[in-house]
This record gives C-alpha cells, structure tokens and sequence, in this order.
C-alpha cells in the first residue's frame, strides 16, 4: 500500500480508501473483519454478520462480492470454504427473523443451500441474532424455517419442482439414464451400482455443463441404494465445480427421487421416518417428507449434523486481496 485515508465510519467499522502501487484505488478496506467458520456433514462455510448493512457495498456489487467470496474461500491461500454466508436483517418485517445471502466457491450467488442453511441456523442461533426455537431466515429462493437441536439442525428446504424421471443422457458414446428434481437448486440424479466406482470426476461435470439443462445447468448426484429409505451419495456440485463432501439439497433431491423410483412414498405420509444418506464425507443426513394423497410432496426437511469449528479474524493483508477485484483470481 502506498497511502490509507479515511473515509468514513459505520456502525463499529471503519471504512478506507486503498491505494495500490499498481495505481488501483477505490476499494474500501474495512477494520479487520470477524467470522465464524461451521461444517454441516463435510460442506464448510464462512458465516460474516452483516446485520448492521456494514458490507452492503460488497454485497450489492456483483463483481466485488464475487471476487471477495472465492478469494475467502480459496483452501490454502485462503480461510478455505465451500462458501461465504453473509447474515442480513430480513427485508420484510414479520416474514422472516433474519436474512442470508449465500455465496459458492467460485463467487457466485445461489439460491439457496441445504447445509448452508443449516450451518447458519445452528450460527445465528448460538449468536444470539435470534431466540431458540424455529427460525425464518430468507433467502433468495424464498423463507427457509429452521431449527437447531443437539445432534441435528433441521431446515425445512423448498419443495420438489419439476420432477421429470426416466432421461436419457447423451455424454460422448453412451446414454446417462437420469432423474431430475429443483429442490431450491436443480439436481440431475443418476443410480449407480457402486457408489465407490462411480464415475463421478468423468460423469460429474458433464451432466452439470449438460445442454439438457441449460442454461442454469445442474449438480450431479450419484446414488447407490443401500436398502429400503437408505442410500449413499457423491455429488458434483456447481458453484464449487467440483466434488463436495455432502450435499444438503442433493440429498432432499437424491432421497424424493429415490422413494419416488423404489416404490418408498407409502413409508412417508408424514415427517416422521427419514430416508438415511450416506455422504461421502462420513456423515449421515436426514431427509424427512410427506407425501399426500395425490402424491405430491407437501413438506420437506433436511436434517445434517453441523459442527462450529472456529472463529477468527480476516488479516489485512487477505483482506485487501479479497477487497480488489482487479486482481486475477488465483485459480
């Protein structure tokens, strides 16, 4: 840095202007900023408390948060995460009790995310910003009610839209025979015999760039049933364009699809017994539906085991990186 001057002062952080020896300036540097660090079943996130509308400019600049996510989310080079949770106040009063914006790894922004959720439930929880007990938190794909226990935290997720089963695929020399389900986020779900086998670094990003499902694409789940309501899965997950440890609205996907192939529907007239999804990090979530008399999904839970690993505060010298979106990005 060449020179720092002030700028101005919000509610308990001090803004700056940076100038850079490349001659880039206009970026605010704020104080060094607090974050709390929580994984739901191996999908870890980065929760950054805006409720105070302090990071606003970052936030509503779509180039600049962006870049700031997937700078923080880098591993090695960065806090490492498979996203960035911006916590907001709720933008309509009685709707919802607090807000969150999400963003993946790669700087974009998502609808909504199942573990994501669930780490932030379990956050905004355990600081206070709202009461024990069912939470309302808003997002993008609309109010997500949530709820953190002693083992699980529980997030009702949107319900099953466009359900289409029995596609055929092309990819290369072969047919992909494939389900599809948006539960919040589009999923395309292939069944395998062996989930270990499954060729999910060859398959993954070929279904998830598919022109089928265009131009959203979609993540690729890979499922093998284990036995009635219980099956294990490995998904490609758009965002982070890559494999991930679990996937919350994967798993809400892979087990409504499931059920619905394998004859379970009758076992989930109400939110009572859960399908089991075996993650590929180790973990076990929970996926509760019910299903009415016309067979149409009326509720849909995501139960995931959520941990908060650790807090701390983003260096100045991270900071600025994640503050300039002129730099190139790393990878």
């Amino acid at each position: 840095l060449t020179s720092v001057s002030r700028l101005s002062l919000w509610p308990g952080v001090a803004v700056f202007e940076l100038a850079h020896p490349t001659g880039y300036s206009g970026s605010p540097m704020f104080d060094p900023i607090d974050f709390w660090k929580l994984s739901a079943a191996g999908n870890d996130f980065v929760c950054i408390d805006n409720c105070q509308g302090q990071f606003d400019l970052i936030i509503n600049d779509p180039e600049r948060v962006g870049h700031f996510a997937h700078t923080l989310c880098e591993r090695h080079v960065g806090i490492g995460a498979d996203g960035v949770i911006f916590c907001n106040q709720a933008e309509v009063e009685g709707v919802a009790d607090t807000g969150a914006r999400i963003f993946e790894w790669d700087g974009s922004e998502v609808e909504l995310c199942g573990n994501g959720t669930a780490c932030f439930v379990y956050w905004a929880t355990m600081m206070g910003h709202v009461p024990a007990g069912e939470v309302r938190v808003l997002t993008p794909a609309g109010v997500v009610r949530g709820e953190h226990g002693d083992d699980y935290t529980r997030v009702c997720i949107a319900l099953p839209e466009g359900l289409q089963t029995d596609l055929a695929v092309p990819v290369g020399d072969q047919t992909v025979p494939c389900d599809f389900v948006i539960t919040g986020i589009p999923h395309v779900v292939t069944f395998v015999d062996d989930i270990k086998t499954a060729d999910v670094a060859g398959l993954g990003p070929a279904l998830r760039h598919h022109e089928m499902f265009f131009p959203r694409g979609a993540n690729a789940d890979f499922v093998q049933v284990l036995g009635e309501n219980e099956i294990a899965m490995r998904t490609w997950e758009f965002g982070v364009e890559g494999e991930t440890l679990a996937c919350g609205t994967g798993s809400a996907a892979s087990a409504v699809l499931a059920a619905r192939r394998f004859g379970w529907y009758d076992s989930h007239t109400d939110c009572d017994d859960p399908v089991l999804v075996h993650t590929r990090g180790g973990k076990i979530l929970r996926v509760f539906f019910a299903v009415n008399d016309a067979g149409d999904i009326d509720d849909l839970c995501l139960e995931s085991p959520v941990q908060f690993l650790y807090r701390g505060v983003i260096g100045q010298e991270l900071l600025s990186e994640a503050l300039d979106p002129s730099r190139p990005e790393r990878t």
